[in-house]
């Protein structure tokens, strides 16, 4: 039986960690339970599992991490405020089932110098996918990690049509359900930009040896490519509950996660790569990530800002990341990288980001 905490809890990744506890009772035990700010939502669970110990807001999930004994912690906050929640969990000692990318992409080596060895699991499907299939072979027979995207809802379109897209043509993901900021970000591929920060800081990987394709159909959720040849995939229905229940429980597998593939009847998955001419947030957050230190902060940031934008109305598609990009750009680090300096470059990006979208509306 494992005691799980679940931050985010009444969010898409949150309330489906919520379902695999409740078809595994033999398995896993909530013992608390945090959310952003829907309070009426959080009373309904804890009264569902019959806790007392809740928190609102991440301040306060951060020190319920601290307060609570817990196998496992899932942060599933949306954006770098995961960040102090993140490192006390570490700090506890727990596993960090980590659906929070920010905050390793943000925190970088002050996350990843905290975790002892194979503390941190990844929830995202893609990093799951990886993980699963790195079982195959050792790191030293690995030639490269390939991450598939869906290409959200406007793979295909050329840079010009995309000067029109309209928020709510944004929020039609093809394949995934998700809140207006990752969806946003997977139309755009500023996530899939984060999720190759990710990789690289997960497994230790170079940055010239992680490549995005584009697989439409979101069945394969990624590759691993070992040094004779050898492809290794994991594939199954597009289903978060999967990578959480095996994040849950890793390594072990828990049964009935998902419903298994249907091959009676003929399909197809097909393969492209990625047109970085239309979607340049790959190649713009592989730079940002080489460069490291306060860098990826200000990257998200700006990102935060310019998505808000958009769907304000105040700024067109392009303009997300073309914001980011000046912002980016101008950024000067700090000589050292802490949570203090972090949240400085943070709340200049914001800031910086506000003016650049300013000027340009």
């Amino acid at each position: 039986m494992r005691r799980v905490l679940i931050l985010g809890s009444t969010g898409s990744v949150g309330t489906q960690a919520l379902e695999v506890v409740r078809a595994n009772p033999d398995r896993f035990e909530v013992v608390g339970l945090a959310a952003g700010t829907d309070r009426e939502a959080l009373a309904r669970q804890a009264d569902e599992f019959g806790l007392e110990r809740t928190a609102l807001g991440a301040h306060e999930a951060e020190q319920l991490v601290r307060e609570v004994e817990a196998d496992v912690v899932l942060n599933a906050i949306t954006g770098s405020i995961g960040l102090g929640p993140t490192l006390a969990a570490l700090e506890t000692g727990a596993v960090l089932a980590l659906a929070n990318k920010e905050s390793l992409i943000v925190g970088g080596e002050l996350v990843t110098s905290r975790a002892r060895p194979g503390q941190i699991v990844p929830v995202d499907s893609e990093h799951s996918a990886i993980a699963q299939a790195l079982r195959a072979g050792s790191k030293d027979e690995v030639r490269r990690l390939v991450l598939t995207a869906s290409g959200g809802p406007f793979r295909g379109l050329t840079r010009e049509r995309l000067e029109s897209v309209t928020p709510g043509e944004a929020l039609t993901h093809p394949t995934w359900n998700m809140g207006r900021v990752i969806t946003t970000n997977s139309a755009t591929l500023v996530n899939k930009g984060l999720e190759v920060i990710e990789a690289h800081l997960l497994f230790d990987v170079p940055y010239d040896c992680i490549e995005v394709v584009v697989h439409p159909q979101s069945m394969v959720h990624s590759m691993v490519e070992f040094i004779d040849g050898s492809m290794i995939a994991q594939a199954s229905r597009p289903d978060m509950r999967l990578p959480i229940s095996l994040a849950l429980d890793w390594p072990n597998r828990v049964p009935g996660a998902t419903a298994p593939l249907d091959f009676s009847s003929a399909q197809q998955w097909t393969f492209e790569p990625l047109d970085e001419h239309a979607f340049p947030a790959v190649a713009l957050a592989r730079r940002v990530g080489l460069a490291g230190g306060t860098y990826p902060a200000v990257f998200n940031a700006a990102n935060e800002q310019a998505v808000t934008a958009f769907h304000a109305g105040v700024i067109g598609f392009l303009g997300i990341l073309e914001t980011i990009e000046r912002v980016v750009d101008e950024h000067e680090p700090p000589r050292r990288v802490d949570v203090s300096t972090l949240s400085d470059a943070e709340s200049w990006a914001r800031r910086r980001a506000d003016a650049v979208i300013a000027s340009s509306s």
